[in-house]
């Protein structure tokens, strides 16, 4: 007892200091930390609009409850059964074509030797990451025009096709651009991440390996790949519990009248449905399923990973 007590007046010493001495660094954190508690939790109470018949005038009190009435009206909807559809459809493709671009990207930056290109390249690949999907979707649009755009008139003149391709304004064409753009603006953060767990790999590895008489292929793909092979993991399970989601910035900033058949996931459907039409009980039930499902599939992705002798992320 009286060991504990030492070791407990010892660590409130050790954290008045801490407090004292990185007061300014606790004080930004304050910022961050009031933005998940309002964002992520203070609207948790809200969530019981999903159960109710909700209408603004009569407020909680006031509105009847239905139980799952809600979630029944939502499976019984062709739209939301077409949103769902189009929203795991993209989702997955997504999650296939995007989630390994990163990692190529950043065992490709690791083996560069010249650092000024790699840091030009670096900067390049950032870039788009901190651009908004308004400007993204615009320049989209300006670049892929049919007979006026960039990309068109370069392809016509080289003579690679006969014809304009209607990259944004036809279904099938739009979805594939649509993935390539959403994986162009997302590889630079996801390039960060993998660069920094390579730099937490022992270079002594690489340095056996290369007396050894290991090649660069071999150095990547027996330490490299190995060594970020947590991280590889742990951003997977991230990414299967978006699944269910979408973008809705994403998707208004690529909107297009003639694609709606795709261009209709969960995202448009909440807005639309729910917030657009005043029917708040009904968007409020569709983010809950978006998020429960979201949940499961972490879950079973977190126990799959541990199972197969990963740490997981939970």
């Amino acid at each position: 007892m009286a060991r504990n007590k030492e070791h407990s007046m010892i660590a409130k010493k050790e954290t008045k200091k801490a407090v004292k001495r990185d007061w300014q660094l606790y004080l930004m954190l304050l910022i961050p930390v009031a933005f998940v508690a309002v964002f992520s939790y203070a609207a948790y109470p809200g969530l019981r609009m999903a159960f109710m018949n909700y209408k603004p005038a009569k407020g909680y009190s006031g509105s009847e409850w239905v139980g799952l009435g809600m979630f029944q009206k939502i499976f019984s909807d062709s739209d939301f059964l077409r949103a769902l559809r189009n929203s795991l459809c993209f989702n997955l493709l997504d999650l296939l074509v995007g989630f390994p671009v990163p990692i190529i990207l950043a065992l490709m930056l690791n083996e560069l030797r010249l650092m000024r290109f790699k840091k030009v390249s670096q900067t390049i690949l950032y870039l788009p990451h901190f651009l908004s999907w308004a400007i993204i979707g615009s320049v989209a649009y300006t670049m892929f025009r049919p007979s006026s755009g960039l990309v068109n008139m370069m392809l016509l003149k080289t003579g690679a096709i006969a014809e304009g391709i209607p990259f944004l304004t036809e279904k099938w064409h739009w979805a594939v651009s649509y993935l390539l753009i959403g994986v162009w603006q997302g590889m630079g953060w996801g390039t960060i991440l993998y660069l920094a767990a390579i730099t937490s790999i022992n270079g002594e590895l690489y340095e056996a390996a290369m007396i050894d008489g290991a090649g660069r292929w071999k150095r990547m793909w027996h330490i490299t790949l190995p060594g970020i092979k947590g991280t590889i993991v742990t951003l997977l399970i991230m990414n299967l519990g978006r699944v269910m989601g979408s973008n809705l910035e994403r998707l208004t900033a690529l909107d297009n009248t003639q694609v709606r058949d795709f261009e209709y996931q969960l995202a448009v459907y909440i807005y639309e449905k729910g917030l657009g039409s005043g029917k708040f009980s009904q968007g409020t039930a569709v983010g809950l399923f978006q998020s429960l499902v979201g949940l499961i599939l972490v879950l079973v992705a977190d126990r799959v990973a541990k199972w197969l002798g990963e740490e997981g992320l939970l």
